[in-house]
């Protein structure tokens, strides 16, 4: 029997078995319990499931950059699968944290990372052009979800304004996007940033946005879907994963009176850059 030639994998390292387990549209992720570091900032995604998608969207030794990033999971979970990353963060305290906790990750991994670039630059996500940052082969990320951390009546920002410890919103910094009130202007500036990262790309490179849509006022606002179809202008939208978490607690909102869910999932939109960069990065 004639012998089937292996396909070259041009994307990433892994075989196919792991290939098609991630290309499922839906997975479960229920992170592990955050360490004290990183507790203070209000919302982070797990440095778990940020490798799981780095590892499908580069090789080894590439680039990925989170021009958001808190307090650096995507530059750790980087890290610990063999690649250069850099992140971009507002926050000079998230700024500081993420250093730490990037420095405390390098030592534990030894060696085996010792020519890996992971840097943080403290600056607006806005700049990203003007940091002399090389072809960034993978955007890994996470917006505010518009202005909803500082929304009162949210059952978690009740729990951590008990905790004099812990942040309930970003920062009051007029350039956080998660302090702007009028959803249409969020929406347009969330978009301009991200388009703005297009001159840096890689050609064929991918974009993962983790995003909601969000509930204000007694309606849906569908966040996700308004970034699908605006930044979808800018780079080819190729596709969707749905991030299901399934140990949180049910609350009864509305019971006995309206339906209001239980929201346990976010969107993880696959955008592509189908050209390479158009001005030289820097």
């Amino acid at each position: 029997m004639p012998q089937t030639m292996p396909v070259k994998n041009r994307l990433n390292d892994l075989d196919p078995k792991t290939w098609l387990k991630f290309q499922k549209s839906w997975f479960i992720h229920n992170p592990p319990p955050r360490k004290k570091g990183v507790l203070v900032h209000p919302a982070k995604f797990p440095e778990t499931m940020a490798q799981e998608f780095i590892e499908f969207f580069t090789k080894q030794g590439q680039t990925v950059l989170d021009p958001m990033a808190g307090t650096g999971s995507a530059l750790v979970a980087a890290l610990r699968c063999g690649r250069n990353s850099y992140g971009i963060e507002l926050n000079p305290k998230y700024a500081d944290i993420a250093r730490q906790i990037i420095q405390a990750e390098r030592t534990a991994l030894g060696a085996a990372v010792a020519g890996l670039k992971a840097e943080i630059i403290q600056a607006d996500a806005a700049s990203a052009g003007g940091h002399g940052l090389p072809v960034i082969d993978y955007v890994l990320t996470s917006p505010p979800y518009w202005d909803m951390l500082r929304a009162r009546g949210a059952e978690t920002q009740k729990k951590r304004r008990s905790a004099a410890d812990l942040d309930v919103f970003y920062s009051d910094d007029p350039n956080d996007v998660g302090n702007i009130h009028d959803y249409e202007q969020f929406v347009s500036r969330l978009v301009a940033i991200y388009a703005g990262l297009k001159p840096l790309l890689g050609e064929k490179a991918y974009l993962t946005i983790i995003v909601k849509n969000v509930k204000k006022g007694g309606r849906i606002y569908p966040l996700a879907w308004d970034l699908g179809a605006e930044l979808g202008k800018v780079y080819t939208l190729k596709d969707e994963k749905v991030w299901c978490q399934d140990n949180q607690s049910l609350a009864p909102y509305g019971l006995g009176s309206a339906w209001v869910s239980n929201t346990f999932h976010h969107y993880c939109l696959q955008f592509r850059n189908e050209q390479g960069p158009t001005v030289p990065p820097g």
